[in-house]
């Protein structure tokens, strides 16, 4: 193939990546007016669109080069020459590492790459890829000689929108006493200065001005929360707190919008303020979801090079009717597969469970269900399976595994990070913390109802503990909107006969649902079901869920905060 032949075929790869990037930017952008106009429907359909804009436009760059190349499409020795002249063409441009991510897709679906091919990706396991950025990241810097509130005001007024702060003045205030009081153990006059990004972070309801405030001798993570409400723009909460801040960039939450210049600065920068967490989850957070599975790729599968003794086995927790679960116990990740078959009473069909995954990538997590990225083709060494791990999984997820030579191929997975179960972590921490999970576990389930998602299966081994404490739901294969439920109070027993009866005497359909069940099975101590009742006790009454199942058909839509209560500011 002549030169200008591959180099119009990198040009093509390039400038798909760049319409994809040019689309996102596009659907970004218009976070800030669905903001300015409370149009939480525009946004939420914003996110679903975002979403899906990667696999259009790769499909789009495939068909195009499919044509230019035609019968040459598989021949490895020309994708080489092509990845080449692709290196070349977007050496000046930054975000390097998306540009190869788009190419990798492309190239691994052109040839059904299993596991690594480093003649026709680009493969740098041994890289961290923030290394390379040097762009600083642009921010607004306030010094603090005095009295805060006036300099938080100022604040403020450099993030203007078309809607106009409400009470500004006192708004200012109220964020400088929450500020002093956060951080009055650094003593004397703490704050010495403030600096935030000049990209606005929004995420359903609420904008994020995302940044850190230093004192004389330490600096502290700082992210104000505004809302736009009836009176106008407030701030809701300023959150200084690390652990805090990983909340709100978690696992469990939907991605931000958020109209970066560069993506790779800002990733630098959120790692001051968050060094613990993943690069991988910090990209997939900010919407760049590919990114993040290769960089979760990468750095998994660089830890897995420094084990190779150690082997996969089961992850902890009841074995799964529909999902087999595996981890390494080094490493905090779960590898989900579906099974060949299903034990009963599970009735469903393996493309069934692959929609409830894809209903989750799209929807709103609210902070309650984790994010479970779809992998194929994972190539690993035989001899790091525990034994009855790999006998099980050859024997029962043959649609998903395979062996090629000395190697194990897992051909399908979901990935998610590893949580401990909850009803294995309420035997094991003190009555404090287990009761504690107990009423968070009933948080869990309100967040989710009202954002139109029901569990389907509300056993306590469906959901986990984060490392924040918080209760996550993570087993989706009976998962179903809160709309498509009929929710009944139990019948009463019209004779002795049926009082007795065992099992239902009265007709269940699927989605039948008795609120009033669901204390009997879950397994808490009495002084835990006290807790959960007490706090929670109306989600076992049909008729809250009636009440919620009548706002969502109303077009309500649920404002779940990605902070805790105490964290809110009092209002104005």
């Amino acid at each position: 193939m002549s030169p200008e032949r591959i180099a119009a075929s990198a040009a093509i790869l390039r400038d798909g990546f760049l319409e994809y990037n040019r689309q996102f930017a596009a659907v970004t952008a218009r976070a800030r007016q669905r903001f300015e106009h409370r149009d939480w429907a525009g946004a939420r359909a914003d996110a679903v669109e975002r979403i899906g804009l990667y696999d259009q436009c790769v499909t789009a760059s495939s068909t195009e080069l499919a044509e230019k190349l035609g019968d040459d499409g598989q021949d490895r020795a020309l994708w080489h020459r092509i990845r080449d002249g692709y290196a070349d063409l977007i050496a000046g441009e930054i975000d390097q590492e998306l540009f190869k991510t788009f190419f990798n897709t492309i190239s691994r679906r052109f040839h059904r790459i299993r596991g690594v091919s480093p003649d026709i990706e680009f493969v740098a396991l041994d890289i961290e890829p923030i290394d390379r950025i040097a762009h600083p990241v642009a921010r607004h810097a306030y010094s603090v000689m005095g009295d805060l509130a006036p300099v938080l005001e100022r604040v403020l007024a450099d993030y203007p929108f078309d809607t106009a702060y409400a009470h500004l003045g006192r708004c200012a205030q109220r964020m400088a006493d929450s500020l002093e009081q956060q951080l009055s153990d650094w003593g004397g006059r703490p704050i010495h200065a403030i600096e935030l990004m000049e990209t606005v972070f929004y995420r359903e309801r609420r904008a994020y001005l995302v940044g850190r405030v230093f004192g004389e001798k330490r600096y502290s993570p700082c992210v104000i929360a505004l809302m736009n409400t009836d009176d106008g723009i407030r701030a809701d909460a300023v959150l200084t707190r690390r652990e805090h801040i990983a909340v709100l960039f978690g696992y469990t939450r939907s991605y931000f919008h958020a109209d970066l210049p560069t993506v790779g600065d800002a990733v630098v920068f959120l790692r001051t303020l968050l060094p613990k967490k993943p690069i991988d989850e910090i990209y997939t957070v900010l919407g760049r979801a590919k990114q993040g599975k290769t960089e979760r790729y990468r750095h998994f599968f660089r830890h897995l090079g420094t084990v190779p003794d150690e082997h996969f086995v089961h992850a902890d927790g009841e074995r799964g009717m529909v999902m087999l679960v595996f981890t390494l116990p080094s490493y905090p990740l779960v590898f989900k597969l579906i099974r060949d078959k299903f034990a009963w009473p599970k009735n469903m069909a393996r493309d069934e469970v692959q929609a409830k995954y894809r209903l989750v990538f799209h929807h709103d997590r609210v902070g309650r269900l984790v994010d479970a990225q779809e992998f194929r083709f994972l190539r690993f060494s035989r001899a790091q399976f525990e034994p009855t791990l790999l006998e099980e999984l050859l024997e029962g997820c043959k649609e998903s595994v395979y062996e090629e030579g000395g190697d194990v191929v897992v051909s399908h997975c979901y990935i998610e990070r590893r949580l401990r179960p909850l009803n294995l972590y309420i035997k094991e921490v003190d009555e404090a913390a287990a009761l504690k999970a107990a009423v968070d576990y009933g948080a869990a389930i309100k967040d989710l109802a009202r954002s139109n998602i029901f569990p389907g299966d509300l056993l306590l081994k469906n959901f986990g503990i984060s490392r924040t404490g918080r209760a996550i739901f993570y087993d989706y294969d009976e998962l179903c909107l809160v709309t498509e439920c009929r929710f009944r109070a139990l019948p009463t027993a019209r004779d002795e006969d049926e009082e007795m009866h065992h099992g239902a005497w009265y007709h269940v359909d699927d989605n039948d649902v008795f609120p009033e069940q669901f204390p009997r099975f879950l397994g808490l101590s009495d002084a835990q079901r006290a807790a959960l009742l007490a706090a929670h006790g109306d989600i076992f009454d049909v008729r809250w869920w009636l009440e919620v199942q009548e706002r969502l058909r109303g077009g309500g839509y649920a404002d779940v905060p990605p902070y805790y209560e105490d964290a809110r500011l009092p209002g104005l």
